[in-house]
């Protein structure tokens, strides 16, 4: 399968890295989004994020956005990649949609960090054809993509997405649908620990960061990177870990769900762990 038009429906941090990549690889992109103006900040993020690479031999930028067009509602397309709020219910209504709407062969695939995706293929008529195609942030810079088999996603619907995430330039690694799959099963426990070490005051988030960063070879520590992906959506994964798998370890820091109730959310909303700009 080629994938010469793909439908990216969800134009925040992931969806409009997204849509980047996928239209850097010379296929046509549809952009969708329900909230007004949300596409438009998409694309701007997006020539800026291309300008950049432009200067390290990348393509040109105009080429690439002249691929992405904001459409206002779902459309028919060879592959539908879901990248909206870590909300089973919303992502589940996307799925019984596009499955009316998109032909039969098309294949469906979800974004998601951490919902089942037995549980979104079982609101569509074509559970083989549904599978997790799971990128990591910043999307054009970072090179995996987990894939995630259903319970009865075929294996040419996962040797296609295989091959699709190797023609975008990543490293596809497959895992299977259990809650959190590999990455977020690993990630969470070591954010939501270093949040224990903050509201346990062990020592303040500069140095949690430091330590994690020098200590372990890690690009970003911890807290600055719960910050990079959004409090809200590490409390939203951690619960579906602490429901899916029922150990209390994987149940959310207090402080972390007193931030999220506070409006401080991470770089999205100029405060977390951090205050940005």
């Amino acid at each position: 399968m080629r994938f010469e038009h793909v439908l990216v429906v969800g134009a925040g941090q992931m969806g409009g890295g997204i849509a980047q990549v996928v239209a850097a690889s010379g296929r046509r992109v549809s952009l969708h989004d329900a909230e007004p103006g949300a596409v438009d900040r998409a694309r701007g993020a997006m020539e800026q994020s291309l300008a950049k690479l432009a200067e390290k031999g990348g393509p040109a930028p105009e080429d690439v956005l002249a691929r992405v067009g904001p459409v206002d509602e779902l459309v028919p397309a060879d592959l539908m990649i879901e990248a909206v709020v870590e909300d089973a219910a919303v992502k589940a209504d996307v799925f019984g949609r596009a499955d009316e709407l998109f032909p039969e062969e098309a294949l469906l695939a979800s974004n998601t960090s951490s919902i089942p995706i037995t549980s979104l293929a079982a609101a569509t008529r074509r559970p083989d054809r549904v599978i997790g195609m799971h990128f990591f942030n910043p999307v054009p810079v970072l090179q995996l993509v987990e894939v995630i088999r259903g319970l009865e996603t075929s294996d040419e619907t996962a040797a296609a997405i295989v091959a699709l995430a190797e023609d975008l330039g990543k490293t596809p690694a497959e895992a299977r649908d259990y809650p959190g799959f590999v990455s977020n099963r690993i990630l969470m426990p070591f954010i939501n620990e270093a949040a224990y070490a903050l509201m346990e005051g062990v020592a303040e988030p500069e140095s949690i960061d430091t330590i994690a960063r020098l200590g372990f070879a890690h690009p970003l520590g911890p807290l600055a990177l719960a910050d990079l992906i959004g409090l809200d959506t590490c409390v939203a994964i951690m619960d579906v870990l602490h429901e899916g798998l029922g150990d209390p370890k994987y149940a959310p820091c207090p402080l972390l769900r007193q931030y999220v109730q506070a409006g401080r959310l991470g770089r999205k909303s100029g405060r977390g762990f951090y205050a940005y700009g």
